[in-house]
């Protein structure tokens, strides 16, 4: 099942490991304006927290004869930890919102789709399921758009 997706994998992986990169450098480069804006230390953690997320689980299926319930494990428990950190950005979000609250709530809710993917998909790879892959494959797709237009606010809107 797993060996199907492994360009797909090994892709992501690289990927996602330097995108985690360049926002890690992006923040560190202005972390006080980073800071200062209200809820923007907290997208960047999510966006970091999301790659991080998809390259565990790239790297975890490119483990060699790996079960899928092994494999599947790997990607509930990865996925869980970033629900619950994307999950806290959102409600930080919301309290500290300059805006109106769908606007902050459709923020925070993007960053916590990927992960629920991989959670869901991690379940149905845990049951045998082909669509298992599929939605851990959406998931990682999902966490990088996120986290490119994460790091474009943060490298180029913050200045503004």
């Amino acid at each position: 099942m797993l060996s199907e997706w492994t360009d797909f994998f090994v892709a992501s992986a690289g990927a996602a490991a330097a995108l985690a990169g360049l926002i890690i450098v992006a923040v560190s480069g202005d972390v006080d304006r980073v800071i200062a804006i209200p809820g923007m230390a907290s997208r960047a953690g999510v966006a970091i927290a999301l790659l991080v997320m998809s390259t565990l689980i790239a790297l975890g299926a490119l483990i060699p004869h790996s079960s899928a319930l092994g494999y599947g494990a790997l990607v509930v428990l990865t996925g869980l930890v970033a629900t619950l950190l994307a999950t806290l950005s959102l409600l930080r979000l919301v309290r500290s919102r300059t805006g109106s609250l769908s606007e902050a709530f459709l923020k925070g809710a993007f960053g916590v789709l990927p992960a629920l993917l991989a959670v869901i998909g991690g379940v149905l790879v845990m049951l045998g399921t082909d669509a298992g892959l599929g939605r851990v494959a959406t998931g990682i797709l999902l966490a990088v758009v996120f986290s490119v237009i994460s790091s474009w606010v943060i490298l180029i809107e913050i200045r503004r």
